[in-house]
């Protein structure tokens, strides 16, 4: 006779997945991507505060420093993650049709995607010069 003391249910073991599925991983994303805004954040602000009344050939100078660029491009790419899961989390949380839940999930991804592209394509520009 086989005990069975599993907490999971018969189709969780089968796909070797919990209730929560990836859910421990959005969680600690979300996390990490939290504490690395608040450094990134201050850095940023920094920035653009040591910018605040120069003339634009200094401004691009700044922007245009490798380690600046890299700083922004960081800024930039966390805050997009940060943002997309936590949307992802609200909609998950308070739309209850599937259909209108995958497809608000999805907009939510691409929307994440196009603003990160577009900054980070604003931030190379100014990077290179342009």
């Amino acid at each position: 006779m086989q005990s069975n003391s599993s907490m999971r249910t018969p189709l969780g073991r089968v796909r070797g997945l919990g209730s929560a599925k990836s859910g421990t991983g959005h969680f600690w994303l979300q996390r990490v991507t939290a504490v690395a805004n608040v450094v990134l954040t201050v850095i940023f602000l920094g920035i653009v505060i040591s910018l605040f009344g120069k003339p634009y050939p200094a401004a691009m100078a700044t922007l245009s420093h490798p380690l600046v660029a890299i700083l922004m491009l960081l800024f930039v790419l966390s805050g997009v993650v940060h943002m997309r899961i936590g949307m992802q989390v609200v909609i998950e949380d308070y739309i209850h049709g599937e259909g209108l839940k995958i497809a608000a999930v999805m907009a939510n991804t691409f929307f994440a995607i196009a603003i990160g592209a577009a900054c980070v394509f604003a931030v190379l520009k100014l990077s290179f010069g342009g």
